[in-house]
């Protein structure tokens, strides 16, 4: 096989990899990496980079934390895997009761999966077998939220916004869901009301991010938002899905982002920095309440979904070894400084020609500019200044890993403003 200029052994350019969101034919090679450590990821030419997005907002404790990479070496020498159909091991029945004491209120019943997206599913799919149980038919569509953004599955594509321009291609393909606009004032939240009413009869439920839509733009909204939400679904009597996976464990500074706003949904989903950007798992978390609605003698009850490697031990173990560092360390003292540093430092990206806005909450720090011409091009840029950061839409965005010290922190968010500026003075006028 052929080897690059660093005598990789392997070739990137060759395209056996089919890389995520990538234009094969013109977009780059992925940049071969050969370790990583803390905060920091080593390429294989020697050059060092500092994670600013912590591998797609996974790697919440930073690269290869001793205590997690243990728990899976000692995992693995007992059991890597057994099939959570008919068997149970140790590591998932305590994950799921930790997850059941950390998660709000009767968030008591955890479903295990291996991906963010496929827990949104779950939970959609408990959402609506919940009305078939309880004898009410025609509860088929879901209420989604412009700017929303839940994966890139069939069904989750459906309550994507569907504007957002990764999805627009499968739009005769998928399930017509309701799109509406977030209750953000007192008009907005009466337009809701009354569309709620109007489609209650066909409504399985209610689907949004927390606080913060992630992919669709990392566009912030109040707790107030969440709270008038959860007014109407329990107005309409409709449950209320809040995906946690790129909020939770952390990232806005209290272990949910809905714990910010006093806010108890009736299924969570969490994935991404559940396992500390080790292995793949996910859950849907879901209330007594709507457990209880397969809670029955009738085998046509059961909730009829089983990934195969749902509850995997090592990526449980992972994941219990992540909850003792949360207990252990202090990652949420951690988030708030990153926050304060934030508010510091980023205000000075205000004023560069091109950029729109600058806002930060917990662990993310986003500069928003009109338009980001030749995005590869500005990745490349990022590279140059030693930093990982991945810009998308019209996004430049930091979420790096909570453990980053003070001196590493500073240089990620000035070398960000530094190489945004420079991007600006090609692309813009003062």
């Amino acid at each position: 096989m052929a080897q690059n200029t660093h005598d990789y052994p392997f070739d990137p350019a060759e395209h056996h990899v089919w890389r995520p969101y990538t234009q094969m034919k013109t977009t780059p090679a992925g940049l071969p990496v050969e370790s990583a450590q803390g905060v920091r990821i080593r390429l294989a030419d020697g050059r060092e980079l500092i994670d600013g997005v912590s591998s797609w907002w996974t790697v919440c404790h930073g690269y290869r934390h001793p205590h997690i990479i243990n728990a899976v070496k000692d995992q693995l020498d007992q059991v890597p895997h057994v099939m959570l159909g008919g068997l149970t091991h140790q590591p998932a029945e305590r994950l799921a009761k930790r997850l059941a004491g950390l998660a709000p209120d009767d968030l008591n019943h955890v479903f295990f999966c291996e991906s963010g997206s496929v827990s949104v599913e779950i939970a959609m799919k408990i959402a609506m077998q919940s009305w078939i149980n309880r004898g009410v038919q025609g509860r088929t569509q879901f209420l989604a939220f412009k700017g929303g953004y839940h994966g890139d599955t069939l069904a989750t594509m459906s309550v994507c916004d569907p504007e957002e321009g990764m999805h627009t291609l499968f739009a005769g393909g998928l399930q017509r869901q309701i799109i509406a606009d977030l209750p953000v004032d007192d008009a907005a939240t009466a337009a809701l009301d009354r569309l709620m009413a109007d489609k209650v009869s066909s409504l399985a439920g209610v689907v949004t991010e927390p606080l913060v839509q992630g992919a669709g733009g990392m566009r912030f909204h109040s707790p107030e938002t969440l709270q008038r939400l959860r007014a109407l679904c329990d107005k309409h009597g409709l449950p209320l899905i809040l995906d946690e996976i790129m909020t939770g464990f952390g990232r806005l500074g209290t272990m949910f982002a809905c714990e910010k706003a006093g806010v108890v949904p009736d299924i969570m989903t969490v994935s991404k920095a559940l396992t500390g950007g080790t292995l793949p798992l996910a859950a849907a978390i879901a209330s007594s309440r709507l457990f209880n609605a397969f809670w029955s003698d009738e085998a046509g009850a059961a909730l009829m979904h089983g990934p195969t490697y749902m509850g995997n031990p090592a990526a449980c173990a992972a994941a219990n070894a992540s909850l003792d560092l949360f207990e252990q360390e202090p990652r949420l003292q951690q988030v708030a400084a990153i926050e304060t540093e934030f508010g510091r430092l980023l205000p000075l990206a205000r004023g560069i020609p091109g950029v729109v806005d600058v806002r930060w909450q917990g662990a993310i720090g986003v500069i928003e500019v009109q338009s980001l011409p030749d995005l590869d091009a500005l990745k490349a840029e990022f590279v140059q200044a030693g930093l990982w950061v991945r810009p998308f839409g019209n996004i430049i965005y930091l979420m790096p890993p909570y453990i980053i010290d003070a001196a590493d922190l500073e240089t990620l968010i000035m070398s960000t403003i530094d190489v945004t500026r420079r991007w600006a003075s090609q692309h813009f006028s003062a």
